[in-house]
């Protein structure tokens, strides 16, 4: 391992703390700079911390860990975008960490059926000899898994073996959780079948603007005709559409150009620069240019570029370079690079479409960067590992869940689950429950049905289940939460009970070890310890709030009738390209522009109402 007395060494506490949770691309470096590793991530502070864990790596990780000299990031808008970054860098890079892809005839496809009334949607590998089509190929199985799955929960065409599709006498599960419409036993026509099919093609053959187009169409129709079950259903086919079409700016035009931003932060300046070539990001790089305190963003780039596109012999110079700031010396630089280059050279701060979302990119990574290479704070992790040692466990626990209830004289319940992974809280995925149907005051049975809803839904692949499920309380609570995660068929959480001391004094609580029946005492100052108070204090505070908003409540009207220059036209396209409010509430400044009659101001007007911008 590195030397940690040496002060230029790569420190991964310091690095990991200030690292986004966004999705993105990381790449680590060795010692003389060349890359070891490209890796993608949807959190990216989640995956790379992975890599530093005290124990569990594979040898091979060990191995990459032990070379690493520094790490640089890219955020993307998503994990899709992520993914198409991390193989552009990898072709073009080779690193040697990496797997690299074998040729064309081992890649996996998704294959449909076909002459028969109701096709099968599969995984495929090998020979193409089966009657049907093939969808593909695709980098991964695991990018084949995650379109099927897709796929099923929205479209519902069967993915049966055909074998178990003759012999059904009636609907199996895949039927009773809304992934299949039971066409084994008929209960959808071969011709509303067909449409699924139909729909299932054209979202694999790339036609996904169509297709939510002609959805949407057909959502007004039923609307009108007072078919609003049906209505709902197209609507949450036309949601998950557009949650799965990620804005692809990672392959746009056919343009050769450099994207450098720069940001200054306490006397350190960090460029960024994103290589595009033929209109595909193909590599990008963070520099940590000396600069004095008094140079802004707008002079590290005047003395930078020169430097970097003139100072060596063989330097790649492309048709553009766009800045993220206007340059002093721009028409200098160019000329300069027009008589090295023997060609025009475009020196631009000005961009828009997809080059304005590069160039934002760019500023993102720089400002992330640099955030890291400044940051000092200490990890939470290592409050995670205290856990492990107390509970005695293989491995340092990933995530961790707690649940509490909160209601006044029994009225109005209401339950919160709030989790924790080893960055601390993980507020996205927090979840509140009104509790109704029960005996008012009765917590036995509302935690129930709060975990059966929970873990429902978890069951189903609509979250990620935890490794460690705390429940505040003593052994009654504890053993109804082993009842419901063993009616659901939940393995893999271990159940550890919190029980108050008989004062209810804070470091005085007795843990319930739901595997081993141990009962644990931990010091009052143990870690450990203040890590379970914190997530109990936190479930509780998150409990409260939600049963005091409860109790508040009143009915509103939709707030997208409050948000100025959107009149009744402008509303109705808006609900029908996305389907409902909540999914206008989501959607980014870029995606509101897509809407007819909406324009760029007038999507960051929405944006800005929503999210007090």
């Amino acid at each position: 391992m590195r030397n940690s007395a040496d002060p230029d060494a790569f420190d991964p506490t310091r690095f990991l703390a200030n690292v986004t949770q966004q999705p993105g691309i990381y790449q680590m470096l060795g010692a003389d700079g060349n890359i070891l590793y490209i890796g993608k991530a949807k959190n990216l502070k989640k995956r790379l911390a992975s890599y530093f864990r005290k124990t569990g790596l594979a040898p091979k990780t060990v191995a990459l860990v032990s070379r690493i000299a520094d790490v640089e990031v890219t955020v993307t808008a998503s994990e899709t975008e992520a993914l198409i970054l991390e193989q552009n860098l990898i072709k073009a890079n080779r690193p040697p960490y990496n797997i690299l892809l074998r040729d064309d005839k081992s890649y996996p496809y998704i294959f449909m059926s076909s002459g028969e009334p109701y096709p099968r949607l599969s995984f495929h590998r090998g020979a193409k000899k089966k009657r049907g089509e093939f969808f593909g190929p695709f980098p991964n199985v695991g990018a084949v898994r995650e379109s099927l799955n897709f796929l099923q929960k929205t479209f519902k065409v069967r993915q049966c073996e055909d074998s178990v599709f003759r012999n059904r006498s009636r609907p199996c599960l895949q039927y009773q959780i809304d992934r299949c419409t039971a066409p084994c036993v008929e209960f959808i026509s071969p011709e509303d079948y067909a449409d699924d099919v139909r729909h299932t093609r054209m979202f694999l053959t790339g036609q996904s603007d169509a297709l939510m187009s002609e959805l949407a169409n057909e959502m007004e129709a039923a609307s009108a005709n007072l078919a609003f079950e049906r209505a709902a259903q197209l609507r949450d086919q036309i949601t998950a559409l557009r949650t799965i079409q990620s804005q692809q700016v990672m392959e746009e035009g056919t343009g050769d150009l450099d994207v450098v931003a720069a940001v200054v932060q306490a006397g350190i300046a960090c460029v960024h620069m994103l290589f595009v070539r033929q209109g595909r990001i193909l590599g990008s790089r963070s520099f940590y240019p000396k600069v004095s305190l008094a140079e802004s963003e707008a002079e590290v780039l005047d003395a930078f570029l020169p430097q970097f596109y003139l100072g060596g012999a063989g330097r790649d110079i492309p048709r553009s370079i766009i800045t993220s700031h206007p340059l002093g010396d721009a028409q200098v630089i160019a000329d300069a690079l027009h008589q090295a280059q023997g060609r025009q050279v475009h020196v631009t701060h000005s961009v828009r479409t997809h080059r304005a979302s590069w160039l934002e990119m760019a500023r993102t990574a720089a400002q992330q960067n640099l955030t890291g290479y400044l940051s000092s704070r200490k990890s939470s992790l290592d409050r995670f590992v205290a856990l492990q040692e107390a509970l005695g466990l293989d491995e340092v626990p990933q995530r961790l869940e707690c649940f509490d209830i909160s209601h006044s004289s029994g009225e109005l319940t209401v339950a919160s689950c709030v989790v924790f992974d080893t960055q601390g809280p993980l507020k996205s995925d927090y979840r509140r429950f009104n509790i109704d149907g029960i005996t008012p005051g009765d917590d036995y049975a509302a935690m129930e049905q709060a975990l059966q809803r929970r873990y429902t839904r978890l069951q189903k692949g609509e979250g990620k289940l935890p490794d460690i499920l705390l429940i505040d309380g003593g052994k009654g609570q504890l053993g109804k939460a082993e009842a419901v995660l063993a009616e659901l068929g939940v393995n893999g959480v271990l159940l550890i009970g919190v029980a108050k001391g008989p004062t209810r004094k804070a470091g005085l609580e007795t843990l319930y070890n739901a595997d081993t029946g141990a009962e644990i005492n931990l010091k009052a100052d143990a870690s450990a310890l203040h890590l379970i108070q914190h997530i109990r204090d936190e479930a509780h505070r998150f409990a409260i709030t939600g049963h005091k908003q409860r109790r508040d409540k009143k009915r509103r009207t939709s707030t997208l009738e409050d948000v100025p220059g959107v009149g009744a036209a402008r509303r109705r396209e808006l609900l029908r390209h996305f389907g409902g409010l909540q999914e206008i509430q989501r959607a980014s400044v870029t995606d509101l522009a897509k809407v007819k009659g909406i324009s760029r101001h007038l999507a960051e007007e929405i944006h800005g109402f929503f999210h007090n911008d």
